[in-house]
């Protein structure tokens, strides 16, 4: 369950509010009170264990905010379960060009201080992670020398409550990963579909290092439909074209996914790729690929003129 609030008249600089409680029947009201007290005007509520990193209003907000915002809690714990869990959500924070803010703890990332306290916790993390990990051999070494088995045993026993609990658990995981990792990829998708194939999204994508499937992009994009963070019109099915169009329209999706890309870098990238010339050559020159990106052009799947070099 999640909520937001919101009052007119945003300073320059937003102050966005993130208050946490653990269970439906706890309220958020101190933490709202105190988070307006402090200058937020736009405030988002979550209901979740802080034993989990599974938070889709917070992963949410992560994606949305703007350089410059600063994401203010009333204490560290209301946003993450653990030093390391903190200082990723900060990186990610700082990868958007925004800041964190904690009303009760030493920390604000827009100033030097605040910076120090922040170094100081990345080397209690790493501090955090040794222990756990030593911890969790040690526990291991314990339940071998009695005679019990590592893991769930519900799992184990097949029953169908911990079969339920265990795959909304990954459900949680695999949607905050994946609006984690939006920012890398769905972009590409929103210029590049529905006018071009799965197929050539997919090309491009995995050209830029990435790794998907035609089904793992489209169960990613189908996810993030029904939790409203992208459009419905992705999923429209793309309109059928002649075979000999297939090269224009990649040639126009490579354009599309980066508009800062020549005509040589383009023919360059369809070279790695192994794809053939209209003719069936290997190399690739740049007016074959301006030829194809004209008739893309004339049938408005491109906009932008490429340079030569």
């Amino acid at each position: 369950m999640a909520s937001s609030y919101a009052s007119p008249a945003p300073t320059a600089r937003r102050q966005i509010g993130y208050a946490r409680v653990s269970t439906e029947e706890q309220a958020t009201d101190a933490q709202m009170d105190e988070l307006k007290g402090a200058g937020c005007h736009i405030i988002h509520q979550e209901h979740g264990s802080g034993a989990s990193r599974a938070r889709p209003v917070l992963a949410k907000l992560v994606h949305d905010i703007r350089p410059g915002d600063v994401l203010v809690v009333v204490r560290l714990d209301r946003l993450a379960r653990s030093v390391s869990h903190l200082l990723d959500v900060i990186e990610r924070l700082e990868e958007k060009g925004a800041h964190f803010r904690s009303l009760r703890d030493p920390i604000d990332t827009s100033t030097p201080q605040g910076m120090f306290s922040l170094q100081v916790l990345g080397a209690v993390a790493q501090l955090e992670r040794a222990l756990i990990a030593e911890r969790t051999k040690a526990g291991m070494r314990a339940a071998k020398a009695r005679g019990r088995l590592a893991g769930n045993p519900g799992l184990r026993e097949r029953r169908p409550e911990a079969i339920r609990a265990a795959s909304a658990a990954r459900q949680r995981v695999y949607v905050g990963d994946l609006i984690a990792s939006a920012s890398n990829w769905l972009p590409i998708v929103r210029r590049m579909r529905p006018q071009h194939s799965w197929d050539d999204v997919v090309r491009v994508l995995n050209h830029r290092g990435q790794n998907w499937t035609i089904e793992k992009l489209r169960r990613a994009v189908h996810r993030l439909v029904r939790e409203k963070m992208a459009e419905p019109g992705l999923l429209q099915r793309s309109p059928r074209r002649p075979p000999e169009d297939r090269l224009m329209t990649l040639v126009a999706g490579i354009a599309i996914a980066d508009s800062e890309l020549s005509l040589r870098d383009i023919a360059a990238q369809l070279e790695q790729m192994r794809e053939r010339t209209p003719r069936g050559g290997r190399q690739w020159a740049a007016s074959s690929v301006k030829s194809l990106l004209d008739r893309a052009r004339r049938l408005g799947l491109v906009v932008a003129e490429l340079r030569e070099a």
